[in-house]
């Protein structure tokens, strides 16, 4: 699951909008949203980019964010 308040936490604090987030993961806005909500799972790929775009590199860190 998800942790919501860290990935937006950290995507506002690395000046991104969901808007842009969403188009870099091939995303709806509203696809995103729901993925972030929790109530769809990012794929392997989008947890990737979403990695490399905010620049996430430890193994910590991933875990808590994307499976806590």
């Amino acid at each position: 699951m998800t942790n919501s308040k860290l990935l937006r936490d950290l995507i506002n604090e690395k000046g991104y909008k969901l808007k842009y987030v969403a188009e870099y993961l091939g995303l709806s806005n509203y696809g995103l949203t729901l993925k972030i909500s929790n109530k769809c799972e990012f794929k392997t790929s989008e947890v990737s980019a979403l990695c490399e775009l905010l620049d996430i590199k430890s193994l910590e860190k991933k875990e808590e964010i994307f499976f806590s």
